[in-house]
């Protein structure tokens, strides 16, 4: 196979030689090597100003980030034989870690397969295509992971707004064998089913795990407020860790069904009460209405999904986390997370203390959570570590 060239600029390889996978659209000799002269979806041979070849990349020529390396070696094009090795490499990670192959196969950058993540439940499998070389490969993916998981089911879940920016359709479809509406799993020993055509993303979000693990020695005999709950990742654990009692609050009907659901399958269900609403609204309800937890989890979506939000995103932040504060006892337990890879994580803990100060309370920052090790982070990416979690102690001031 002979691949067309895309030429950097002067100096613009630094960055992908100490390890970086993205190459900017400014960053490329557009004169020597013009990207409209190739198709969304196609593999180059990216060069050094001198010509030196760096590797291979899949092009995305009408955006900003508009190509992402494939492979260091020109031997190797993004192919089924690299898909099954990568595949492979993923795999070793996830069984030296997991008793049951309940997680995330496949973390695109982070596990340099670009545009590419794949969620596992038992024998079904998940997968997410975020990229026009991706997408173009897509038989060779499945192929690929037929191979080396031997699945009784793969879904194609392209159903995510990054597809738009790409100029790809969303879909949703079976790709292989059987997938049911629900999937089961397990999590820190307890069961889940996950609803993978309509939930959100893949169906669940396997990167708390271990932050709903710590849960644990908080909850046992306490009342729990669970916010914008989902499917009871962290109040169904908070129950089966032994909580007296949990409110989960969502504004969808569907993901309380599926609260329900999970507490039923756990023998739970009588310690479950569900609040369908706006979350900020149910926070004055529940406040007006004199109730005090014990532990309040606030487990938001993103407030922030791109820089100019930054503002807005985090006086959203600020105003959930003081209204959960407001709800807990004396000597309480706040869990602050954030998936918006633009909020830092010393920025959650300021919003914390200014929070905690307005109030007139003193917070104690106890344990600090991130992504699982299923969603490794690839230390020249920042944009691949975006999960923060403060365990925080909230006491009178």
């Amino acid at each position: 196979m002979t691949l067309p060239s895309l030429r950097l600029k002067a100096n613009a390889d630094r960055r992908l030689r100490a390890g970086h996978l993205w190459v900017y659209s400014n960053e490329v000799d557009v004169a020597a090597t013009p990207l409209n002269a190739l198709q969304a979806g196609d593999q180059a041979i990216l060069e050094a100003a001198g010509g030196k070849p760096l590797g291979i990349v899949g092009v995305s020529p009408n955006n900003l980030i508009c190509a992402r390396l494939l492979s260091r070696d020109l031997k190797h094009p993004l192919d089924k034989s690299l898909l099954v090795h990568r595949l492979n490499v993923a795999l070793s990670l996830r069984e030296r870690l997991f008793d049951q192959p309940c997680y995330r196969l496949v973390y695109g950058d982070s596990d340099f397969l670009p545009g590419l993540v794949v969620d596992r439940f038992f024998d079904i499998l998940v997968v997410q295509l975020a990229s026009p070389t991706m997408e173009r490969h897509r038989d060779e993916v499945l192929a690929a992971l037929v191979q080396v998981v031997k699945p009784a089911g793969v879904l194609w879940k392209n159903d995510s707004s990054a597809r738009d920016a790409e100029g790809l359709e969303r879909y949703v479809e079976v790709a292989y064998g059987k997938v049911p509406e629900w999937v089961p799993l397990e999590e820190n020993g307890v069961r889940f089913e996950a609803p993978v055509m309509q939930g959100q993303k893949t169906g669940w979000f396997y990167d708390h795990r271990m932050n709903r693990a710590r849960l644990a020695p908080y909850v046992q005999g306490k009342r729990v407020l669970d916010l914008f709950s989902y499917i009871g990742g962290w109040g169904v654990q908070a129950a089966a860790f032994g909580a007296s009692e949990v409110f989960c609050v969502d504004a969808s009907g569907f993901a309380l069904d599926g609260v329900e659901r999970n507490a039923a399958l756990n023998g739970l269900a009588e310690r479950m009460t569900c609040v369908e609403g706006d979350v900020f609204e149910a926070l004055k309800e529940l406040k007006a209405a004199d109730e005090r937890f014990d532990v309040v989890i606030a487990d938001p979506p993103a407030f922030i999904k791109r820089k100019k939000d930054l503002k807005n995103g985090e006086a959203a932040y600020r105003r959930l986390n003081e209204q959960a504060m407001r709800l807990l006892n004396k000597d309480g337990i706040l869990v602050s997370a954030s998936c918006s890879m633009h909020l830092p994580e010393d920025d959650l803990q300021n919003i914390l203390l200014s929070s905690a100060r307005h109030l007139d309370r003193n917070c104690q920052l106890i344990e600090r959570g991130a992504q699982g090790p299923d969603h490794p982070v690839h230390p020249a990416i920042p944009e691949t570590r975006y999960i923060k979690s403060l365990l925080c102690r909230v006491l009178p001031g």
